[in-house]
This record gives C-alpha cells, sequence and structure tokens, in this order.
C-alpha cells in the first residue's frame, strides 16, 4: 500500500499536476473563481427573493443561474487551458521538462489533472459555500438536486478545459491560442444560437409549430453546452415544467439523462485525444 502511495506521488503526472496546483494557487485563481460562483448562486437566490416571499429554492436558484453559469464556466475553463502547452513552449520550460525523462503525455495529463483539479475545487467551494447559505435561508431544502447540478457543472467545465488544451496545442503561439479560445467560447455560446435558430426557421413553419422537431435536439448535442443544459433541463423541475405562460418544452423520447452524460463525456474525451496526437506531433 505504501508503495502504491509513493508510485502515485512520485508519478510525472503527479509531480506536474501538483506544480500546476501550487501554481494557480499563488495567483490567486481558486479564490477570485470561488468567490464569483458563491456570489453568483447568492445573487440569484436572493434576487428572486425581492419579487415573492423568501429564498428562492435550488430549484428556481439553478433555473435562473444555468445560462450565465454555462457561459462563465466555459470561458474561465478556455481561459486556463489554452495557454497550458504553448505557453510552456515560448517561455522555453517545455524543453526543460522534456529533458527530465518526462514523457509529452506526462506532461499533457499532469497540465489537466492540475488545472481540472484547480477548477473543480473552485467550483465546489464556489457553490458549496452558496449552497449553505441558501439551504439555512429555506426550507425542505433538496440537496441532492444542487448537488447534482454542481457535480454536472464540473463535468461541463472539464469539457471546455479539455477544448482549451486542443487550442493550445494547435496553434504555435499564445496570442493565436488566446483568440482560438476566444472564436471558440464565442461560436458555442453566441453563433451557435444563431445557426440553430436559422436552420430551424428554414426548415419548420414557425407559425403553426407545436413542439421542435427531432433534429433540433439532436444538433444541440454538437454544442458541448447543449448536453449541459438538457441534462439540468431533465432533471431539474422548474425548468423542465416551464415558467408562466411559456410552455415546458417537450423533449423526444432518445433524449435522456444517459444520453447527456455520455454526450458531454465525448465533448470532454475527444479533444483530449486529439491534443495528445497533435502535442506529440508539435515540434518544439
Amino acid at each position: 500500500m505504501n508503495e502504491s502511495i509513493e508510485y502515485i506521488l512520485k508519478n510525472p503526472i503527479t509531480i506536474i499536476a501538483k506544480k500546476e496546483i501550487m501554481d494557480n494557487i499563488r495567483n490567486k485563481w481558486v479564490i477570485i473563481i470561488s468567490i464569483l460562483f458563491a456570489a453568483l448562486a447568492i445573487l440569484v437566490s436572493y434576487a428572486g427573493s425581492l419579487f415573492s416571499e423568501g429564498w428562492q429554492d435550488f430549484g428556481l436558484t439553478i433555473s435562473g443561474m444555468s445560462a450565465l453559469v454555462q457561459y462563465i464556466i466555459s470561458i474561465i475553463a478556455l481561459i486556463l487551458g489554452y495557454s497550458a502547452i504553448i505557453g510552456e513552449i515560448e517561455k522555453g520550460s517545455m524543453s526543460s521538462l522534456l529533458t527530465l525523462r518526462t514523457t509529452r503525455l506526462e506532461i499533457l495529463l499532469g497540465k489537466l489533472l492540475g488545472l481540472g483539479i484547480i477548477l473543480s475545487i473552485s467550483i465546489l467551494i464556489g457553490f458549496g459555500l452558496a449552497g449553505i447559505v441558501i439551504g439555512l435561508n429555506i426550507s425542505d431544502a433538496n440537496y441532492l438536486q444542487y448537488v447534482v447540478f454542481i457535480a454536472v457543472s464540473i463535468l461541463m467545465g472539464l469539457t471546455f478545459l479539455s477544448l482549451g488544451f486542443f487550442i493550445s496545442c494547435i496553434f504555435n503561439r499564445r496570442a493565436t491560442a488566446m483568440g482560438g479560445a476566444i472564436f471558440l467560447w464565442v461560436f458555442f455560446a453566441i453563433i451557435w444560437s444563431l445557426i440553430s435558430a436559422g436552420l430551424l426557421v428554414a426548415t419548420v413553419d414557425i407559425t403553426n409549430i407545436t413542439s421542435l422537431p427531432d433534429w433540433y435536439f439532436g444538433f444541440q448535442l454538437l454544442n458541448p453546452l447543449g448536453p449541459y443544459g438538457g441534462f439540468i433541463s431533465l432533471n431539474i423541475g422548474p425548468i423542465s415544467a416551464g415558467a408562466g405562460d411559456i410552455p415546458a418544452i417537450v423533449y423526444p423520447a432518445f433524449y435522456t439523462s444517459e444520453l447527456m452524460l455520455f454526450a458531454e463525456f465525448l465533448w470532454f474525451i475527444i479533444p483530449l485525444i486529439a491534443a495528445i496526437y497533435l502535442f506529440n506531433k508539435k515540434d518544439i
């Protein structure tokens, strides 16, 4: 047992991950991101209470902030990941790492592990502290619902971190990698919605539409934000039930929680495999 623990601690992946964690802790990343997430959740829950009696419960809080969470976590993850590889190459430290009998795969996985832990801890602390505050101010708090929300938010963050590493391995300069990361975020967060709406208008008579076509839901899975939003909608009551006079979205039979998680996992693993391949081919 002790030998296994010693092997893990001395493994190059673990050592590199530890360095990434310490560097980001010194840069106050964990504190900044945690405060941002905590403030967002508390603000959404408390702001809702201004128009009703008491704080909003977890379901309504998640419903109110889910869209913002998608955009904020995705951009933070891309910021953490886009310079992970190309930044080390530009500084010249990548060559030093490779001379220490460390493979490129170990370097990439170590950095991904370290930054993934930083992102996950920030989300967990931020939303966790907010959950405690909200839970103390509401009755019949559904903590399981909130924990599931935190877990799937972490998975979505890791997906965009993987995409950030992919971007970092494509470009040969840090500045262009940053531009690529910004474009990727704008494409998935903004342009994709315009494309979806355009295709819907071009193929369906929206004046007589009673439900969205199946292809529309399948198309959303081609965006890493789609499975996250789909999972939240399927599992959080206020979202799936609709609000006010807005009818609830009727999802096709194939749209299941299991499919959403599988699609999100594919969005994590495919860019990672591509990043590993590109990094092995990159001239340093």
